[in-house]
């Protein structure tokens, strides 16, 4: 009788211990105030949000249903502990939804696919290139400004952003430099996987930025050092990129950039700190000026639909309220500064704005129509995100 009480007591207090546990579980709660739902939009959820001391070992469970989240966590500042964990819940238009916080193995980590990528690539001089399921990028490093300044044939100099113009969901950077140092230039030809046919030069490309003095646009070389946050994910990749002062006029400018880009998105997200000037210039360049420059004042963006060989190309820029100041036009005979600019105002010495691009190739959006409509959703989105209230 007696050991069955003890066996009945510390039943009672496993019971209560669970309890306790399950009264313990912290929860958020994930409101979307749009009257479009959220699929592809990323909540970053910091360690002192949440009041946890290791984010490896942290799951985000739907509270409805039970199911485990898809997350990733992120080393902002390399120090190697994590700082942020990311998750992209699946929100309906005007509603909300609850997360629990709970601790898991690795081994009950939901598997995904890791769509977003990029690296430093010195077999191809020192390209600096990135990519998601929808779109892909590359920016110019130190080695190949030299050799044009050496006069030593291959480089590049530009501080443009190239688009690489993929038709597949799956990550295509490291099959098309492979291909590439077999044969040189192999990735400007047309395959099923897509080609890289879109100029550069020393224009702005797509996002690329400049100071504007009186009618003149002054920009930066390549970039001098990078440092990469998150190689791949499936949620996110991001790097930091370093770029030496260079001069505006008479104006000395300090420039240095964080980009990330995420999984269903097409466009790259900018943090550029900047000193020197209180206004920047983000560009699109025209190409052969054969295309057509919108833009919206009201939801901040400027958009370039073009003819591109025998596709089609759109490639935009959008900011957040207050920072998106207005677009123009530059059109000039000088071979590629042709560029459509967003004019950004820099606040405590930082601007963050987006570009991105669509080809028809990949079969997103059929026309201009829809991928304006497109520009003026993802606007919202940046202007009114998810909110995000932690339950203790």
């Amino acid at each position: 009788m007696k050991r069955n009480k003890i066996l009945a007591g510390i039943f009672c207090a496993a019971i209560l211990s669970s309890c306790n546990q399950k009264e313990d579980i912290k929860s958020i709660v994930v409101k979307n105030t749009l009257d479009f739902e959220k699929t592809f939009e990323t909540v970053e959820l910091s360690k002192a949000f949440l009041n946890v001391t290791d984010l490896t070992t942290v799951g985000i469970r739907d509270a409805k249903d039970g199911t485990l989240q898809v997350t990733q966590t992120v080393d902002n500042d390399g120090d190697g502990t994590m700082d942020e964990i990311l998750f992209q819940p699946k929100i309906a238009a005007n509603s909300e939804k609850t997360f629990e916080i709970v601790t898991i193995t690795e081994a009950e980590q939901p598997k995904a696919e890791e769509l977003c990528y990029s690296r430093f690539v010195p077999e191809r001089t020192d390209d600096y290139t990135w990519e998601n399921n929808k779109v892909a990028f590359r920016v110019y490093g130190p080695v190949a400004q030299k050799m044009i300044e050496d006069g030593t044939p291959g480089g590049t100099l530009s501080s443009g952003v190239d688009a690489w113009l993929k038709k597949v969901e799956y990550p295509i950077i490291n099959n098309w430099y492979k291909k590439n140092a077999i044969k040189p230039g192999a990735y400007h030809e047309a395959s099923p996987e897509g080609r890289d046919n879109f100029h550069v030069g020393v224009s702005r490309g797509v996002g690329g930025i400049a100071v504007k003095a009186d009618t003149t646009y002054y920009f930066s070389k390549n970039y001098t050092q990078w440092r990469t946050i998150t190689t791949g994910g499936p949620l996110r990749t991001s790097f930091h990129l370093e770029y030496a002062n260079w001069d505006a006029n008479g104006k000395l400018i300090k420039e240095s950039k964080t980009i990330s880009l995420d999984l269903g998105n097409n466009f790259s997200k900018f943090t550029t700190s900047i000193e020197g000037t209180d206004t920047i210039y983000a560009g699109l360049t025209l190409h052969e000026k054969d295309g057509k420059v919108t833009g919206s004042d009201d939801n901040g963006w400027v958009s370039y639909w073009q003819p591109h060989f025998e596709t089609e190309l759109a490639t935009a820029i959008v900011a957040p309220k207050g920072t998106f100041l207005g677009y123009e036009t530059y059109d000039t005979e000088q071979k590629d500064l042709s560029n459509a600019y967003a004019e950004l105002k820099v606040t405590n010495n930082e601007v963050v704005y987006y570009a991105g691009f669509t080809w028809s190739e990949s079969n997103q959006f059929k026309n201009s129509q829809e991928w304006e409509a497109y520009l003026d959703m993802f606007s919202k989105q940046i202007n009114t995100p998810l909110e995000v209230v932690l339950n203790k």
